[in-house]
């Protein structure tokens, strides 16, 4: 059973595709000239779609048409290369122009998760014996679409995030002149005017 139904799936891959530069399958500067063809770039996606799906580890989603390290490298080379960033740009350009982004009402919250890895961001955990962690502080819609999150160590205090998270709705285009924003960070409704910016086609 696929790990989701093909008619989601498969338009998903070829806007996924169109933003991927062309490779060949086999480094033609490799200097012996008979190293293994790449793994393809459909099969890497599907596994990274399983791990979405189940919250599993990359060792328990390889097998034998993807290992563990193919799956981390090739996210790692899409994400420097800044697919997934421009993917992200255009499915909430495209749900804002179907269905349509609740920007007069923005909810922001925070969270600690574990990062066993590390990471650039990570730091010393409080609630986790001292171990690395991440604090994600994210920001959604009125309806709660997920837009954005800034991510910084366990050990930073949440308050800092607010600004930097808010900065995130300028990628969104113009926005309404009255912005409410419930943060469960401070605890607090503010509302915030944005009168230096471009108004929100109706």
């Amino acid at each position: 059973m696929p790990v989701l139904p093909a008619w989601l799936t498969d338009p998903l891959w070829d806007q996924f595709a169109a933003l991927l530069p062309e490779r060949p399958a086999v480094d033609p500067a490799h200097p012996l000239g008979c190293h293994r063809p790449r793994i393809g770039d459909r099969i890497v996606f599907d596994k990274l779609l399983q791990l979405l799906r189940f919250g599993c580890s990359y060792q328990a989603i390889a097998d034998t048409t993807c290992s563990a390290t193919t799956i981390r490298n090739r996210r790692d080379e899409w994400i420097s290369l800044g697919v997934f960033a421009r993917l992200k740009q255009i499915a909430l350009e495209s749900y804002d122009r179907i269905v349509g982004l609740v920007l007069d009402q923005i909810a922001i919250d925070g969270s600690i998760t574990k990062a066993p890895g590390g990471g650039e961001v990570a730091g010393r955990s409080p609630v986790d014996r001292g171990k690395q962690g991440l604090k994600r502080s994210g920001m959604t819609d009125g309806y709660g679409i997920p837009l954005g999150r800034v991510l910084a160590g366990a050990n930073r205090h949440a308050s800092p995030l607010l600004a930097p998270t808010l900065d995130l709705l300028e990628h969104l285009g113009p926005l309404p002149d009255d912005i409410t924003v419930r943060s469960l960070i401070r605890r607090a409704w503010t509302t915030h005017r944005w009168d230096d910016r471009p108004k929100r086609r109706p």
